[in-house]
């Protein structure tokens, strides 16, 4: 399924997917899982699962990434070719300006452009001072006139996507790109699956790719409604609480010591059984972890719990360093390391297993 790392990464990163138009990640996904799927299914929304059947019918394993990223819409184009545009997701808007873009349109077309910014030396001190609203911001396309844009096929709606392309940073184990929310769970959901076609499971198990997340954990709920499953899990990405600026007390996490294990978000309580079995099947296996705790954030398992009579879920991440900008950053090992620890954990969660765990 997947034989260059690298260009595998450059794929799903460089991939232009905002909440509710997800398309080209979903393309790909596809094309990765159709050679291992016995069935590909999906919801109403856009989501996407490869169910893959092992040694037996039960239980039913979910595990999902959301596909889309943070990013913007278009709302209005300005008489003098300037572009208005709405936040898709949770941005600060320190780390908007002066940043390159790219907007889609309908028809597929790629048009790059920047977003505005004064320089400093119109600005008086106090004013350089005060935050930038959003919603005061534009994007400069090099177009002289509204029409322009519009011969050029932009219209409201069309997706604006962050413009970076994939790096690793100086032959280190560290990653940049944009979108690793959620590329970097995408990449482990694909690879588990991969595994598990290969070595074998005791269940059948639905590897999916969610839509907007980042807008409430819309695709999550849908998903899982479709597959049913008896355990659910959410492979997506926390926060990397060791550079200079972030506390102990913003995130507790470091890149290259392990997946996040997420005891408790602000969507979810982890199931107390689950998060035990998974942290025993670490523990076992010498595969490194760190407990997270994000109370001002949210994964899909804040979804997937309550879907039907209750799914005992939970969500497995990978730490990264400025999430929801530009910019981020990944860690080669964390990634390694949570492809073994899920592919481990659903090796192990056979009938008696999940029978157990859902007793409570």
């Amino acid at each position: 399924m997947v034989n260059d790392e690298e260009i595998f990464f450059k794929r799903l990163t460089e991939a232009k997917a905002v909440p509710g138009n997800e398309q080209e990640v979903r393309d790909l996904f596809r094309e990765i899982v159709t050679p291992v799927a016995d069935e590909i299914i999906n919801d109403g929304l856009g989501g996407i699962a490869a169910k893959h059947r092992g040694d037996a019918d039960n239980p039913v394993i979910l595990f999902a990434s959301h596909m889309d990223e943070v990013g913007f819409m278009v709302t209005n184009i300005t008489e003098k070719g300037f572009i208005k545009f709405q936040t898709l997701g949770g941005w600060w808007g320190q780390v908007i300006l002066a940043q390159q873009v790219t907007i889609t349109t309908r028809d597929g077309k790629s048009i790059h452009g920047v977003v505005g910014s004064k320089p400093p030396h119109v600005l008086t001190a106090k004013t350089r001072k005060k935050p930038v609203d959003i919603k005061d911001m534009f994007i400069d396309i090099g177009a002289s006139s509204k029409k322009e844009v519009e011969d050029w096929g932009i219209v409201p709606g069309d997706m604006i996507t962050p413009y970076i392309n994939y790096q690793r940073l100086n032959g280190s184990k560290y990653l940049l790109a944009k979108a690793w929310d959620n590329r970097i769970g995408i990449a482990v959901t694909l690879k588990v699956l991969e595994n598990l076609a290969n070595s074998g499971h005791p269940n059948t198990i639905f590897a999916g790719a969610n839509v907007q997340e980042e807008v409430g954990l819309r695709g999550a709920r849908t998903l899982t409604h479709l597959t049913n499953p008896d355990i659910a899990f959410a492979l997506d990405t926390g926060i990397a609480g060791d550079t200079p600026e972030m506390t102990p007390k913003e995130a507790d996490s470091a890149l290259g010591k392990g997946a996040q294990i997420v005891f408790f978000d602000a969507s979810m309580v982890a199931h107390t059984g689950l998060r035990n079995f998974v942290v025993d099947v670490a523990k076992k296996l010498s595969i490194p972890y760190q407990p997270c705790f994000m109370p001002g954030g949210g994964t899909d398992a804040g979804q997937m719990h309550l879907s039907h009579n209750g799914v005992p879920s939970l969500a497995i991440t990978v730490p990264v360093r400025y999430l929801h900008s530009h910019t981020s950053i990944v860690h080669e090992d964390d990634y390694h390391n949570m492809i073994k620890l899920v592919t481990e954990i659903i090796q192990r969660l056979d009938a008696q297993t999940v029978a157990k765990l859902k007793q409570g």
